[in-house]
């Protein structure tokens, strides 16, 4: 079986990458210290199993959860809405938003080592489920720490309102940033395939497919807020690695019809 491995420039490229993403990570209080060496784990494994330039969407991913994590950070803390002491998150929310992303990148690198062009699992299909995957993430956490701002909020099961921070709660703000963080992602990943010039990913479908199945993920992560989280059948990072594999799953329905 020979195994895929990009050459030592490359592999040295995404090491200094990777390197640099987390300690910005750290220094820019984003991650605490686990969080970040994790961050490196994730970044390297995408990197190096996965495509290059799904880095950048890593990248994406983490400038905006900083900006929606920031956004009216004073208020939040005060109130008690915030991650951490200034926002920080942990190895756990790392892998919780990561796992499948890495995951994906790994079976991408396994079907090539087993087959050249990746068999059942191409590296196209392995591509729309790793930007709709990031688009998950990205939709939940703009939805969570944006939306959190909105007094009007709405339980999605009943639409009866509730209060802020309740477990399956949303508000039109979170689900316009929800939108947003998940159209943001799909716009990047449809410039990077159309710098591939790759024919297949480059056409609407990369930016519609991710864009749909991240504010559905976010809605899935706000049904199972409502329903098990509630009932403690999980928590809020085991909801989060939920609603990303739901995502993920829709956009493999839809990548394969």
């Amino acid at each position: 079986m020979a195994l895929p491995l990009p050459d030592f420039i490359t592999i040295s490229g995404i090491t200094i990458f990777c390197i640099v993403m987390a300690a910005g990570s750290y220094f820019k209080r984003i991650f605490d210290l686990s969080g970040s060496i994790s961050s490196f784990v994730v970044g390297m494994v995408i990197g190096l199993c996965g495509n290059v330039l799904w880095l950048l969407l890593l990248l994406v991913f983490l400038i905006t959860s900083f900006g929606a994590t920031k956004y009216r950070f004073e208020w939040k803390r005060a109130e008690g809405f915030q991650e951490g002491m200034k926002g920080e998150r942990s190895w756990k929310n790392v892998f919780a938003n990561g796992a499948i992303p890495a995951g994906i990148a790994f079976l991408s690198f396994l079907a090539e080592a087993l087959e050249p062009g990746g068999g059942i699992f191409p590296k196209d299909i392995a591509s729309y489920l790793f930007v709709s995957a990031i688009a998950v993430a990205a939709s939940d956490t703009a939805a969570s720490e944006i939306g959190i701002v909105d007094p009007r909020v709405y339980l999605i099961t009943t639409f009866e309102r509730t209060k802020r921070g309740v477990d399956g709660g949303v508000s039109m703000t979170g689900q316009l940033a929800a939108f947003v963080a998940a159209a943001l992602v799909s716009a990047v990943a449809y410039v990077v395939f159309a710098f591939l010039n790759d024919s297949l990913l480059a056409g609407p479908a990369t930016l519609f497919v991710p864009m749909l199945c991240g504010f559905l993920g976010c809605q899935i992560d706000s049904v199972i807020g409502a329903t098990w989280e509630t009932r403690g059948r999980v928590g809020k990072l085991g909801n989060n690695f939920l609603s990303i594999l739901a995502g993920t799953a829709i956009a493999f329905v839809l990548a394969v019809l």
